[in-house]
C-alpha cells in the first residue's frame, strides 16, 4: 500500500459502529435488484456482496420506499420493507450475513419517495407534494399536496421498516433525504414547500417531517441503533427546471449554504449520525448526478463546510474514486469518509485494488451515466457502460471455455480490447490485430478533451488487461482477406470500427474532421465553424471554447443531441448548458452551403450569412466499416463475428457489451 493512502484503510465510528475503513459504496436506485414482493431478488444479493468482497468498509444500499400506497410504485422497481415483512427479513439476512462476512457493514436507505421528481415510467403521471407545485419532469402536471395524516403514516412506516432492516440484519439505516429535491427536501426548501401548517413556514417547520423520521426510528430501534442522512448543503436551483453552473453567478432559489448549514445543524441535534453530503437537485442535477464534464471531487469544499459544523461523520462521493484526491481530503479535513458510487460499478475491487497498490488494474468509471442512470431512468434496471455484468454478477459472470481455441480479432478498438480480455479470461488462446500503433480506435480522439481522461484511462487499462492476460497483441498489423483465410483461426472477431463521415465545401482546403483536429493533425485556428451538433460536435466545441477560440456550432436540425446524444439527461442537461454558458455561437436550421475567401456561408431557410473563420470542422457522424468482414464471412470455415463500430455505430457501452456477450460464448 501505498504510505499515503494509509489513513483510507483507518476505521471509524458512525455512533458507536464501527466502521473498518473509509470507503463507502454511496446508495444508487437499486432497479432491478428486487422482487414484486418488495424483497431483494439474488441479483440484488450478489450486487450488494460482490462490493463488500472488494473491500468497501460500509455498504449503501440505494432507494427502499417504506410503504407504497400514498406514493404508489410500479413493482418491481425498489424494495419495500413493509410489503412483505417476513420475506425482506428473510432475503435481507441472506444478503447481510454475507456481507458482514467480508468485516463490512450495511445501511438500508429508507426513502420517503419523490414527490414532484417522481420518474415516471414507475410511479405514472401523478405526484404528490408540500404544495400544490409544478412536475419536475412532466409538462402541465401539478403535484398533489400531502395530507398531515399521510405525512404522520410516513413517519410511522419509516419507525416500522427501520425495525424490520434491524431484524433482518443491517447495522443501520440511511433516510433518503434532504438531498437532491426529492420528497423530504421540498419540504425542507421554501420554494416548494408553501404550507401554513406545523409542516411548513420556518426553517424548523419545514424540517420537521425529517426530524420526527429520526425521532420515531431512535424510539423504535434504540438510539444506539446508526441513523444517517443524505443531505444536499445547497440546491444550485436557478428557477424550476433550471441549474446553476459551475462558476455561473446566479441568485440560488432553492437551499443555500447559509441556510444549509442551520439546516444541518438543526439535523444533527435531531438525532442523525452521519451526514452523506452532496449538492444540487434534479432542477440542477448534473450536481447530484455529475458527468464528466465536473470535476473530481466537485462536492469537498461543501463537505468541507459542514465539516466545520457538525461533529459527527461527514460521508463524501462525486468522483472521489481517484486516492490521493481521497486521502488528502480526509487529512485536509474536507471530511471522513469517501462513497464510491459509479466507480464501484466499474470496478466492485477499487478498495482492494488501492490496499495492494494496484492503481492500475482498476478498471475507471467513465461518469457518462450510460448504464447506471441514464438505464435506470429508462429501464427501471442499474448496471455499468464498461462492466456489463455489473447487477447481474452471479447470472451473466465469465467462465472457462469447455474448448479451448484460437481467436483472432481484428481491430484493436474498445470492442476488440473487450473481446480479447474476456476470451483470454476464458482460457482461450487470442491474438489481437491493430492497424495502428496503439490501441484505443475512435476513444483515442474522443478522450482528447481533459473532461474525458477517463476515457483514456480505460485505453491504458485494457493495454494493462491483455498484457497480463497473455494477449498477442500485433500494432501495426494490417490484416487482408487472404491472410484471414490463411490464418489458423477457430473463432474470429472483426471490429474494425468506423471512420468519420466529411464534407466537400466548395474549393475550401481547411475543411477538417473532428478526429483530425482532437489529434492535433489539423489546427482549427482562432476561430471555426464546427458541423454538427450531435456529442462529438457539442464536446468539441467546449473542448476549443476553453482555449480561448471563437466557436459557431451548426447543426441542420431544429436542437442539438437529437440523434447519438447521451441516454442520460444529466449529462445532456449539462452539456446544453455549458454550449450557452460558453457563448459557443449556436445556429440551429443552418447549413454550411459553401465557402468563402475568409470564412464560410450559412444557410438558414432562404437567408445567407457569411461568417469569418478559419477552418470548418465536420462532425456529422461516422461509417462502419465493414468491408473485410463482408469480404470474407461467406468463404471462411469458422465463426466470423462482426463487432463494434464495424457492424453499427454507437457508443462505447454497447462496443463493450456486445464484445462482452459475444466473447463469453466463443
Amino acid at each position: 500500500m501505498n504510505s499515503n493512502h494509509e489513513i483510507l484503510f483507518q476505521p471509524l465510528k458512525i455512533g458507536k459502529l464501527e466502521i473498518k475503513n473509509r470507503f463507502a459504496m454511496a446508495p444508487m436506485g437499486p432497479g432491478g435488484l428486487c422482487d414484486i414482493d418488495g424483497t431483494y431478488n439474488e441479483r440484488g444479493v450478489e450486487y450488494y456482496v460482490e462490493r463488500a468482497k472488494g473491500g468497501t468498509g460500509l455498504i449503501m444500499t440505494g432507494v427502499t420506499m417504506v410503504e407504497n400506497d400514498i406514493e404508489k410504485c410500479a413493482l418491481p422497481s425498489m424494495p419495500c420493507p413493509t410489503l412483505s415483512p417476513l420475506n425482506f427479513v428473510k432475503t435481507g439476512l441472506l444478503m447481510t450475513e454475507r456481507v458482514h462476512a467480508y468485516g463490512a457493514k450495511i445501511f438500508l436507505q429508507l426513502s420517503a419517495g419523490f414527490g414532484r421528481v417522481s420518474i415516471p415510467s414507475i410511479v405514472g403521471k401523478t405526484a404528490v407534494a408540500p404544495s400544490p407545485i409544478p412536475h419536475r419532469w412532466l409538462d402541465g402536471v401539478t403535484c398533489r399536496e400531502l395530507t398531515i395524516e399521510e405525512i404522520h403514516t410516513y413517519i410511522r412506516k419509516f419507525a416500522e421498516s427501520a425495525a424490520i432492516a434491524k431484524k433482518a440484519g443491517f447495522d443501520g439505516v440511511e433516510i433518503h433525504a434532504v438531498h437532491e429535491g426529492y420528497l423530504l427536501d421540498q419540504f425542507a426548501i421554501a420554494m416548494f414547500n408553501q404550507r401554513t401548517d406545523e409542516y411548513g413556514g420556518t426553517l424548523r417547520n419545514r424540517l420537521r417531517f425529517a426530524i420526527e423520521i429520526v425521532q420515531a426510528i431512535k424510539a423504535e430501534c434504540g438510539q444506539d441503533y446508526p441513523v444517517s442522512i443524505r443531505y444536499s448543503i445547497k440546491s444550485f436551483i436557478k428557477d424550476w427546471r433550471q441549474g446553476g453552473l459551475p462558476g455561473e453567478e446566479f441568485t440560488e432559489m432553492g437551499r443555500d449554504i447559509e441556510e444549509g448549514i442551520e439546516a444541518a445543524k438543526i439535523l444533527e441535534e435531531a438525532g442523525y449520525d452521519a451526514f452523506n453530503g452532496d449538492v444540487g437537485s434534479y432542477d440542477s442535477w448534473y450536481w447530484s448526478h455529475p458527468p464528466m464534464y465536473q470535476k473530481k471531487g466537485l462536492y469537498l469544499p461543501f463537505n468541507e463546510i459542514l465539516k466545520q459544523h457538525l461533529s459527527v461523520p461527514i460521508i463524501t462521493a462525486g468522483r472521489m474514486e481517484n486516492p490521493d484526491l481521497a486521502s488528502a481530503a480526509i487529512l485536509n479535513g474536507m471530511t471522513d469518509m469517501v462513497a464510491l458510487g459509479r466507480p464501484l460499478l466499474a470496478d466492485a475491487d477499487i478498495p482492494n485494488k488501492i490496499r495492494k497498490g494496484q492503481l492500475s488494474q482498476i478498471r475507471p468509471c467513465l461518469s457518462c451515466q450510460e448504464g447506471c442512470m441514464g438505464r435506470l431512468a429508462k429501464y427501471a434496471s442499474i448496471s455499468c457502460a464498461v462492466n456489463p455484468a455489473c447487477g447481474r454478477e452471479k447470472e451473466y459472470g465469465i467462465e472457462p471455455a469447455r474448448k479451448i481455441k484460437n481467436v483472432l480479432i481484428v481491430g484493436g478498438g474498445i470492442s476488440g480490447c473487450e473481446a480479447a480480455r474476456v476470451a483470454a479470461i476464458r482460457g482461450h488462446h487470442v491474438t489481437l490485430h491493430e492497424k495502428n500503433y496503439r490501441l484505443g480506435g475512435n476513444v483515442i480522439a474522443g478522450g482528447v478533451p481533459d473532461f474525458k481522461e477517463d476515457d483514456h484511462m480505460l485505453i491504458s487499462w485494457y493495454e494493462e488487461q491483455l498484457s497480463d492476460l497473455g494477449v498477442d497483441v500485433r500494432l501495426n498489423s494490417v490484416v487482408t482477406r487472404d491472410s484471414l483465410l490463411e490464418a489458423a483461426a477457430d473463432e474470429i472477431i472483426v471490429a474494425t470500427g468506423s471512420t468519420p463521415r466529411m464534407l466537400a465545401i466548395g474549393n475550401a482546403d481547411n475543411v477538417y474532421s473532428a478526429e483530425d483536429v482532437l489529434l492535433g493533425k489539423k489546427d482549427a485556428g482562432q476561430s471555426t465553424v464546427i458541423i454538427g451538433g450531435g456529442l462529438v460536435g457539442c464536446e468539441t466545441a467546449l473542448w476549443l471554447a476553453d482555449q480561448g477560440k471563437q466557436v459557431t456550432l451548426v447543426e441542420l436540425q431544429d436542437d442539438i443531441l437529437t440523434v447519438g446524444g447521451p441516454l442520460c439527461h444529466a449529462n445532456e442537461d449539462m452539456l446544453r448548458d455549458l454550449v450557452a454558458f460558453k457563448n459557443i455561437n449556436l445556429r440551429t436550421n443552418t447549413m454550411v452551403s459553401g465557402n468563402t475567401t475568409d470564412g464560410f456561408t450559412l444557410k438558414s431557410g432562404d437567408a445567407e450569412e457569411q461568417i469569418t473563420a478559419d477552418s470548418a470542422i465536420v462532425a456529422i457522424g461516422y461509417l462502419p466499416q465493414k468491408a473485410l468482414y463482408e469480404e470474407v464471412y461467406k468463404d471462411l470455415p469458422v465463426n466470423v463475428h462482426l463487432l463494434g463500430d464495424a457492424r453499427q455505430v454507437q457508443n462505447i457501452m454497447y462496443a463493450v457489451w456486445d464484445a462482452y456477450e459475444v466473447a463469453r460464448n466463443l
